[in-house]
Order: structure tokens, then sequence, then C-alpha cells
């Protein structure tokens, strides 16, 4: 049998007429996703009249040492507290070990901005606490004791770290899973300690995991901007909204943006790195997964009461205090403005993550029709968007837009028509936002579900006279539905969860649920925020079963 020839590995040579439309469309999606990240470098580095200087000498440095301080504090302690629950609830037996594993991974379902309003409503002079001390000891005012500052950088560690560990703590455990029980037992025949084999053998075994789960947190911690902005803690992502909505100044704006990509750029280089260096290799025949130690005792319970603390302080208390003033303040949930809020959110989390997955498959199948290698290289370009701060690609869409929205009214007064600002006058700019700053989950599932496919059965369908669109429609998707489904989840999800890049750019007198959360929770009305953000939670914790079902 005679098999058939490779195909070219240039993008353009050799190109079948029928793969130019794909070809076109896969260039035209990724300039689309590419195009907020260009506008931020167009600007930055355009004449900015001394802005950079000015800003150098004055704010940057405090925004910088700022988003450093949070991203190294919690990368460290959601990095240890990670690893640590991921190591214990995978290699022992203990009291509630098996409703601990998928538990811990709750604390994702709660947006960190919603645990930072609730922490503060929780330790705030007037809160339970702080009045159940003075009712206690007679207290009568705050000069009679001290209780740390609320609103501060520790209590924004605090929250961001028990909002974000579950990142390492996922990636650790699945790290964990996939080695072979020999090299623990060995080590364990051989006399090693517990902590022993934690730091000599599971600790080298799990870095490459840890670290990029760890990269995750602190890429998430710098592009955070309802936490630091509620604990009045001044980062780079508060500087692109002070200084373009209060300063004026979209260059200088687009400056501080650079800077943070320029974070994104190094963690995720020194990510990679560090995995490359550090790679571990598996059995090929795996004997088994690790075996877990019974424990009994006060060890038993040490380890029960270590999985549950960041479990409570990540879910369960952020949760309750929501649970509790959502019921509270159960008029809220008759308000017409929460009730368009919702439909707003469902409306643009809806389209934006059709689109997104939509495109998504458009580009990762023209990328693969084409067999070029250099064409792969959009791939990994057009996922920086997950990894830049909805503030950064906000002012990257803005600007642009806003210029075709000009355009556009202009050439249409010419025939009497006055549409308005078509594009930021309307949800269009926050969809289009939301696609960018998720495109990676939809390319990243589509890519790696359409690399499990044979490649006999799209052969086979094109030579039975199948055009590209019909393989992909006939033999692919059906393949995929799976992975695309969950891709199609996780986008809605993060959209409904998205608060900086929605206050950029929704249009006057819009709310998504996020936004009325922030609107509320800014003007000091916690327990008025409170139905928005159970919402919230309710659709995270959809995306939270989702995930622990795939990772039983």
């Amino acid at each position: 049998m005679t098999e058939t020839a490779p195909e070219p590995a240039s993008a353009f040579q050799g190109l079948r007429l029928g793969r130019v439309p794909w070809l076109v469309l896969t260039l035209l999606i990724a300039a689309f996703v590419i195009l907020p990240l260009a506008t931020v470098v167009w600007l930055a580095v355009g004449n900015s009249d001394g802005v950079w200087a000015h800003l150098a000498a004055t704010t940057l440095p405090r925004y910088l040492g700022n988003t450093l301080l949070l991203m190294g504090s919690v990368g460290l302690a959601a990095g240890v507290t990670g690893t640590a629950t991921a190591w214990l609830v995978t290699m022992y037996a203990f009291p509630g070990v098996r409703w601990l594993r998928w538990a811990l991974l709750l604390p994702m379902a709660i947006p960190a901005y919603i645990g930072a309003y609730a922490l503060t409503d929780f330790l705030e002079y007037a809160g339970p606490v702080q009045t159940g001390l003075r009712a206690l000891f007679g207290w009568q005012s705050a000069r009679d004791y001290w209780f740390p500052e609320i609103r501060s950088r520790w209590a924004a560690i605090l929250v961001l770290s028990a909002s974000l560990f579950p990142y390492v703590y996922l990636l650790s455990r699945s790290a964990l899973r996939e080695h072979s029980a020999s090299s623990f037992d060995v080590a364990r025949a051989l006399g090693a300690g517990h902590l022993a084999r934690f730091l000599r053998v599971g600790l080298p075994l799990i870095r490459p995991a840890a670290a990029a789960g760890i990269a995750i947190v602190m890429m998430e911690t710098g592009a955070d901007f309802g936490v630091v902005d509620f604990f009045a803690v001044q980062t780079l992502t508060t500087g692109i909204f002070t200084t373009w909505l209060e300063g004026g100044s979209a260059a200088g704006a687009a400056q501080i943006a650079l800077v943070c990509l320029g974070l994104v750029l190094v963690l995720a280089s020194a990510e990679r790195i560090s995995r490359r260096r550090a790679q571990v290799y598996a059995h090929a025949k795996r004997l088994s997964k690790p075996n877990p130690i019974r424990l009994s005792g006060w060890p038993a319970w040490a380890a029960t009461a270590a999985c549950l603390l960041p479990f409570a302080l990540g879910f369960v208390l952020p949760g309750g205090i929501i649970a509790s003033l959502a019921l509270e303040n159960a008029g809220e949930w008759l308000d017409p403005r929460l009730i368009r809020a919702g439909i707003n959110t469902l409306f643009t989390a809806g389209i934006a993550a059709c689109l997104t997955i939509a495109l998504s498959l458009v580009l990762v199948y023209g990328v693969r029709l084409t067999g070029s290698k250099a064409m792969r290289l959009l791939l990994p370009v057009t996922a920086l968007g997950y990894a830049a701060p909805g503030a950064v690609l906000g002012l990257g869409l803005l600007l642009p837009m806003a210029a075709l929205d000009h355009r556009i009214a202009d050439g249409l007064e010419l025939v009497g028509i006055n549409a308005g600002m078509l594009l930021t006058g309307s949800s269009a700019a926050v969809i289009l936002a939301y696609m960018v700053r998720f495109f990676a989950i939809g390319q990243g599932a589509a890519d790696s579900a359409m690399g499990r496919i044979p490649p006999s059965l799209p052969m086979a369908a094109r030579s039975l006279g199948r055009t590209p669109s019909g393989t992909l429609r006939t033999v692919h998707l059906p393949m995929i539905r799976g992975s695309v489904g969950t891709a199609l989840l996780l986008v809605f999800v993060d959209g409904v969860k998205e608060l900086p890049a929605t206050l950029l750019l929704r249009p006057f007198n819009f709310d998504t649920l996020a936004t009325r959360v922030y609107g509320q929770a800014s003007l000091e009305r916690i327990g008025d925020a409170a139905p928005p953000s159970m919402l919230i939670i309710l659709v995270g914790l959809v995306a939270v079963v989702l995930l622990a079902r795939a990772n039983r």
C-alpha cells in the first residue's frame, strides 16, 4: 500500500485552495486576540510627554513594590499550603481525608474580592468579632484595646492566599498520583521519616507541578483589582485605573500596564525554565499509585486540622458570612437592579463563552489543517491574554474600539443615520474583553482534544469527499464535545467572576453581578452585596464540582 506523502511544513507552500479560507480565518482570529496587547505596547512606547519619568519618580515604585510584595507573599503562602495539603491527602489516611480531597478545591468557587468583603464584615469594628470582645471584656471603644487593621496588606495576602492555594494543591496532587508508589516505599524501607520522605522524595517529584501552580497564583495576584482596591493597597492594577480614569493619561496607564505584562512574561519564562531544569519522569509501567499510610492518635487529628484550616479560611468562613448576610437581606433578591444584573451577566458571559469556544475551534483546526510549524507558534501567543490582567486588556481594547466606533458613526452620519457608539456604548466591548481574556481556555481544550483524535479518521473522511468544514462538523466535533462542553462552562464561570475588565468597558448604567457586588461593597453596603455574591459563588461551585469529578 502506498502511503500518502506528508504535507509541507511551510505555512503557505503547497497550501490547497480549499484551505486558504481557513488560513485567513486563523490569522484574523489570532490578530483579534493579540490586538489588545499590541495596543498597550504601542501606547506605552509612543510619545507620552514625559509621563513615564513622572511615574518613575512618584507613584510607580510604590505600585511595583506593593505588587511584588503581594505576589511573593501570596505565592509563598499558597505554595506551602497547596503542597502540604496535597501531600497529606495523597500519602496519608486520617479522619475526614476522603471528603477533604475534594473540599480543598472549594475555595476556587469564591472570588477573592468576595472573600475580602466577607472578612472585613467579620473582623471590622462593628463586626461580630470585635463586638463580642467588647461585650466579653467590658471595653467601651477602640481606645480600650488593640486590634489589627483589617484593610491592609496582611489582610490582602491572607484573602488571596486562601482563595488561590487550590491551584497549587490541584497540580501537586495530580503530580503525586502520577508517580509510582515504589519511590516512597523504598524511602520508607530505608528508614526515612515522614518529613524526610516529603523533603527528599515528594518535593522533588512535585516541584515542576508546584512551580506551575505558584506561577499561576502569582499572576492572579498581580492581576487582582477587587481585593487590593477594597483594602486600599496601591498596586500596578489599581495604578492603571488611577492614572487613566483620575489622571486622564492613557499613555501613563499603558506604561504601567506594560510593567504588568513584563512581570507576567518573567513569571511564565521562569516557570518554564524551572520545569526544564527539574524534569521528573514516571516509570513507563507504574506498579501502583501511592499507598496511603494510616495515621492514628494526635498525628491523625493534626493532619485533619492542617487540611481543615485552609478549607475553613478559603470557603467556610467567607461562604458562611455571605450566606448569612444574603438571608438577612432577603429583600435585595427582589431588587429589579439585581435581576437586570443577573440577566446582563448571563447574556455577556454566555455569548462570550459560545464565541470563544467557536473561534478557538476554528483557530486550532485551521492551524492543524495547514500542517505548519510556523503557524503552531500562534497558539501560545494567543494564550497570553489569560495571563494578562483584566485591566490591561480593558485598556488595550477600549482605545481601538473607540476609534472604530467613531469611524462607523461618521460613516453612518453620511447617510443620515445617528447610530451612536455601537461597540463601546453596548455590552459588545465587555463580551470582546471576555473572549480575549479567556481565549486560552478554549484554545487549550480544543488543541488537546483534537490531538487525541487518530489522524486516520479525518483522513478517511477527506478521502470520502468531505470538505474541511464537513470533516470538522462530522468527525472532530462529535469526538471532542465533552472537552468543548467543559471549556464552555469554565469560560462562562470566569466571565461571571471577571471584575476589572467589566468595570473599564461596561456602558453607562450596565451592571453585571460582579460590578454590582463591587458597587455595593465600595459604598460599605456589604449586606446588599451579599445576594449577588451568593449567585456568583453558586455558579463557581458548578465549575468546582465538575473539576473535582474530572480529578477523582
